[in-house]
């Protein structure tokens, strides 16, 4: 068992049960490495974590001027929700928004995210459907892009779809890539998703936080991209309920840091974090904002809010009373049926200074 490699490890009593192998790439704005964990260079699917660039490409068509998108809308857009009631409205009013209805959705329904309305499901016998996906503002925001750039809605969803193409330029150009550098594959929802190197995530959130930093600074002129970016950052923390919902990880994450950090789940354990500049961020010599990316070899969710949560710790961000909040996922009890603590978890790992 090779804990030097581990990020977690956990116990039950004196023995270890399971080691967790994780890759972290922290860098600024610009891109450059600061600091690293395992291979932060690792080719990696970035699921939904990829969101925010894929609505990046939504929101430079125009569409959300042409069909009314507030900043509640480009949260959803950028979501992984739990189908709460607020998420199936709001995704119901967007199509509304955009003239399509719910069987022009290529996502498919699926049980939730949320433990909660998965019982709340179960007592009423309700069967969901494509509007309950996690993914479900994603699917809209492609069908208004689609329509914004005078492509048919039809078959949106399919990699050489005139809506695919131009979002695949545009995810590997906000990474800072070409485009033949970024992989494709099919995610869950039916929409391809994105794979690349590690690090190139973190950049990709240091310019959501850049952006917003930028933006509030004014002065200069700001581009186009810079303020889409920004956009996305302040819809974001903005609404983290509506990103996640009650309970989720990066709903409580966004709540907590105000504005001053962004974060996003990718399905298998792949997390993407934006910082906005700080005396913290200087200090870890970030060029402007930070970004902080991470995936756990093993998919374990858990496990990666436990690493994330250390992570944010350990590099000092936002305040203690800030990070506090995020305890219950930091170090959760580790409880049997009777409530009886059973073992903890450690973090062997050591960030390495680029």
């Amino acid at each position: 068992m090779d804990i030097q490699r581990a990020a977690v490890v956990t116990y039950r009593g004196n023995a270890i049960e399971n080691t967790h192998v994780a890759h972290v790439a922290v860098v600024d704005a610009s891109g450059r490495l600061l600091a690293r964990f395992g291979d932060p260079f690792r080719m990696t699917l970035a699921r939904s974590a990829a969101k925010p660039a894929q609505a990046l490409s939504v929101i430079e068509t125009g569409a959300p001027e042409r069909f009314g998108f507030d900043d509640a809308d480009i949260a959803l857009m950028c979501a992984s929700h739990s189908s709460e009631d607020r998420h199936i409205e709001r995704t119901r009013a967007m199509l509304a928004k955009v003239a399509a209805h719910e069987s022009d959705l290529r996502c498919g329904g699926h049980p939730p995210l949320s433990d909660a309305v998965y019982r709340s499901w179960i007592k009423r016998d309700y069967t969901p459907t494509g509007v309950c996906s996690n993914c479900s503002g994603k699917h809209v925001g492609m069908l208004a892009g689609a329509q914004a750039i005078g492509a048919a809605m039809a078959d949106y969803h399919l990699p050489d779809h005139p809506m695919q193409v131009r979002v695949k330029h545009v995810v590997a150009d906000a990474c800072g890539l070409r485009d033949d550098e970024v992989d494709w594959a099919i995610d869950g929802c039916n929409l391809p998703t994105p794979a690349f190197s590690l690090d190139r995530l973190a950049r990709l959130y240091a310019s959501l936080a850049d952006g917003a930093d930028t933006v509030e600074a004014g002065g200069g002129e700001i581009g186009d991209r810079v303020r889409a970016l920004a956009r996305i950052h302040r819809a974001m923390t903005a609404h983290p309920e509506l990103v996640a919902g009650d309970g989720r990880y990066c709903t409580v994450l966004m709540n907590a840091f105000g504005g001053q950090v962004v974060g996003k789940l990718g399905a298998d354990a792949c997390y993407g974090l934006g910082v906005r500049a700080s005396e913290n961020t200087r200090r870890l010599g970030a060029d402007g904002a930070l970004g902080i990316s991470v995936k756990i070899e093993d998919g374990n969710l858990d496990v990666l809010y436990m690493v994330v949560s250390e992570i944010l710790e350990r590099l000092q961000i936002g305040t203690s009373a800030q990070r506090a909040q995020l305890a219950g996922f930091h170090r959760p009890r580790m409880l049997n049926t009777q409530g009886v603590e059973i073992g903890h978890a450690t973090f062997p790992f050591e960030l390495q200074l680029a």
